[in-house]
């Protein structure tokens, strides 16, 4: 075997073996050499930028930890014995005051909910091994039809984030998302805008922004951020195979997110201006079975009686063309028109059944919400539970009515929770309906109230209700 022996004589003809060993072009090596400390400073400067967005966006980003109860999984398989489960999400800070936006399937039959802040400043190994102790919040509101939730913590001078503005997203923007994927506090991703508008369920009301940022189990409720460090939207939800990120993550728009805010932090539920149809969107298939004139668009699916659509003599197939004015393709479009509409204010509506043209006006009436409705019926002399610090009222054709499909036809639902420094501490909240107090059947209000009194400072107390059409225990001891 011969042995080939090379010496380099000068730096030169090191160079020369150098490019050749690299693959890289001898002419090049040179401007390139001249050029590499710019390439460099530019990407220092990008990583600067990242960092800096890091330091700013951190601190108003939170973990929640949410505590509820469900069946126990032994073995991989859900059991029938109900136990206390420990959930995590994220959240946003956008009001100093401590209000902070999340999901509301994150706190969905929560009995206790925390969240945890991070620690203020330019991440560094210690920060990111700190653990702030969490804090106890509360819920000022839900609008589950959104999956939005408004959290509130008693703090002041919190550092909130701002939100951008929907009308300037477009696709390929950078963005970041925030939030604590698998449990994991205070993590970042990034990636670009997939779609500024997504509608996956084409019968669906909301739109959402679809990113390849990086989203997992635990960033629902995060924020995403563009570059300005502003909200662009809320993470939401993913589509996944293996269920870990794949690339396709959805965002709720900062724009309904901001307006839901408001609603809540103002009202505690969304008030809204309605019309009573139910829409869904044109395919081709429903257009050749109905022998519609078109086969996109918009049609009334439903017609709800008594109605501000019904008294205008909209019908079930009529085919939404336009509303103020504003072509409507989808139901979204419609959406959008509506909810910049307040009660009262009429819309103009452009119809299309069979080959005619119709024109009509309607005035949207106040959507009426479960627990208004709820707490319309109890009377405060003669429902009020004083130890569960709740207006209950029983189970009859009228409450049934209002509640849907109930899973036991007895029991007392949770109309209103009243404001006393005294109440205790159940975990219950408004629309929950009371089945069973420690394994005994409640059928009344009377007997839910005998039940109570019947106990004593420090007796453990386990409530069997039903929230959202499910079974759940919520559990204290009295004071």
């Amino acid at each position: 075997m011969q042995q080939c022996m090379l010496r380099f004589t000068n730096s030169y003809t090191k160079l020369v073996w150098l490019c050749l060993a690299c693959c890289v072009p001898l002419p090049g090596v040179l401007a390139q050499t001249a050029e590499k400390p710019d390439a460099v400073e530019r990407l220092n400067q990008f990583n600067s930028a990242i960092q800096s967005l890091a330091a700013r966006v951190s601190p108003s980003v939170v973990q929640i930890l949410v505590t509820r109860f469900g069946p126990r999984e032994e073995g991989g398989r859900a059991s029938l014995v109900v136990g206390r489960q420990q959930a995590i999400g994220s959240g946003v800070i956008v009001d100093p005051d401590g209000y902070i936006m999340t999901n509301a399937h994150v706190v969905e039959g929560a009995q206790r909910i925390r969240v945890r802040l991070v620690p203020k400043g330019e991440q560094t190994i210690s920060k990111a091994l700190a653990y702030a102790p969490p804090q106890d919040a509360t819920l000022a509101g839900v609008f589950k039809e959104g999956d939005l939730a408004l959290l509130q913590i008693a703090a002041s001078g919190l550092p909130a984030l701002p939100f951008a503005d929907y009308r300037k997203l477009r696709q390929g923007q950078l963005v970041f998302a925030f939030g604590s994927p698998e449990g994991l506090h205070n993590s970042m991703s990034m990636g670009v805008v997939s779609s500024v508008a997504r509608q996956p369920n084409r019968d669906s009301p909301l739109l959402y922004i679809q990113t390849d940022a990086p989203i997992n189990p635990g960033n629902s409720g995060g924020p995403l951020i563009n570059v300005a460090g502003e909200i662009v939207g809320l993470d939401t939800f993913i589509v996944s195979q293996s269920g870990g990120s794949e690339g396709i993550g959805f965002a709720i728009p900062s724009i309904m997110v901001r307006w839901v805010f408001e609603q809540l932090r103002k009202y505690g539920h969304v008030h809204r201006a309605v019309i009573g149809v139910g829409l869904q969107t044109i395919t081709p298939t429903l257009a050749t079975a109905l022998k519609l004139s078109r086969d996109s668009g918009v049609i009334v699916s439903d017609v709800l009686p008594g109605g501000p659509a019904e008294s205008a003599g909209v019908r079930i197939n009529d085919v939404l063309l336009s509303a103020d004015g504003r072509p409507l393709e989808t139901v979204p479009a419609f959406m959008g028109v509506s909810f910049a509409h307040s009660t009262g204010e009429p819309i103009r509506l452009q119809l299309l059944r069979g080959s005619e043209d119709l024109a009509v006006e309607l005035a949207p009436v106040h959507e009426q919400h479960q627990p208004n409705r709820l707490a319309d019926l109890a009377d405060p002399t003669e429902n009020l539970i004083p130890k569960l610090g709740v207006l209950g009222v029983g189970i009859d054709k009228q409450t049934a009515a209002l509640m849907g499909d109930l899973r036991r036809p007895s029991g007392v639902i949770v109309a209103a929770l009243v404001e006393d420094p005294q109440r205790i501490d159940t975990g219950l909240d408004v629309g929950d309906v009371i089945h069973e107090i420690n394994g005994g059947a409640v059928l009344s209000v009377d007997a839910l109230r005998s039940a109570v009194a019947g106990l004593k400072p420090g007796d453990a107390v386990a409530l069997l209700i039903e929230r959202g059409g499910k079974l759940q225990y919520v559990s204290f001891e009295m004071e």
